[in-house]
Order: C-alpha cells, then sequence, then structure tokens
C-alpha cells in the first residue's frame, strides 16, 4: 500500500498531506456535453422550460458545485477558489442539438482545481437535465472531460 498516496500505513485511506507544498497559480478547464432534441432545444429557445432557464440555473448550480467539490468528493482538499466561470454553446448535431458546457476554474494554492472544474461542469449538466426533463428525458449526458491545467508541481496538461 505504501505506492498508494492516499493510504496510510495501516492500508486505510487518508488525505495527502500538502502542508509541505508551494503555493502556485492554477487553473483547470473541463467540459461536458449532453444530447437534446429538436423539442427540447426549440423550447428553450421559445421561454417553454417552466422552471425557466435552463443555462441560468445550470451556471449557478455549477460554480456552486466548484465550491462544494471538497464536500462531496472523499480525498479532494477544501481549497479558495479565485474564480468561476462557465460557458455554454449549443451546436446542431446530426439528430437534434449538442449543448457544450465549459467550466474554468482558478486559484492560488497548494493543489489543483481539475476536480472543481470537472464536478461543476457535471453538476451543471444534470441541473440541465433537471430543468429540461419534462420536456424530454431522453438528453444524454455525454463525454465528461479535463481540457486543460495549468500549475504545479505536475506541470501543464493538455487534452489530446
Amino acid at each position: 500500500m505504501s505506492n498508494f498516496t492516499h493510504w496510510n500505513e495501516e492500508g486505510r485511506p487518508k488525505m495527502v498531506d500538502i502542508s509541505e507544498k508551494t503555493s502556485t497559480n492554477r487553473t483547470a478547464i473541463a467540459r461536458s456535453t449532453i444530447t437534446l432534441s429538436d423539442e427540447v432545444y426549440e423550447a428553450i429557445q421559445q421561454g417553454g422550460i417552466k422552471k425557466g432557464d435552463p443555462t441560468q440555473v445550470a451556471q449557478i448550480a455549477g460554480i456552486i458545485g466548484a465550491k462544494k467539490t471538497a464536500d462531496i468528493i472523499p480525498m479532494c482538499h477544501p481549497i479558495m477558489l479565485q474564480g468561476t466561470d462557465l460557458q455554454f454553446d449549443y451546436t446542431k448535431a446530426e439528430v437534434g442539438y449538442e449543448l457544450h458546457i465549459q467550466a474554468t476554474v482558478k486559484c492560488s494554492g497548494k493543489t489543483g482545481v481539475e476536480m472543481e472544474a470537472l464536478t461543476a461542469v457535471s453538476i451543471a449538466a444534470l441541473t440541465f437535465y433537471d430543468m429540461c426533463k419534462a420536456v424530454d428525458k431522453s438528453m444524454v449526458i455525454k463525454e465528461t472531460y479535463l481540457v486543460q491545467k495549468t500549475g504545479g508541481k505536475s506541470g501543464d496538461f493538455v487534452h489530446k
């Protein structure tokens, strides 16, 4: 078990000690995609979603998700985020539409914000689904992935 960073000498889970790490500026960008029918897209465009604008609510939920990541992912450290933003972009697909959700999360700290960015897009996608499910439950939350990250000991990463 000594090769695993999140296990103590007794083979039990632990939170990694980051007290000796140096604070650096860190950024993470994550994306998620949802497929939706023409019916859902048209309802959104015409203001026909009874719960309100699904991207506005998903935006707020994504920000809350980033802030609450340490509360729901057991080994994540609580991080003082300096910025969280989400963008939403609809594209026409072969059948229906796709909504691409992107989150950018920033901090200056001793550990990265990849999980916060991934949580932000995941919570935003789930919230979007919840807002639109009365119109059509066949939406599919697809790829959710880290696009890039900067800062920290492991250096920069760009998804290829």
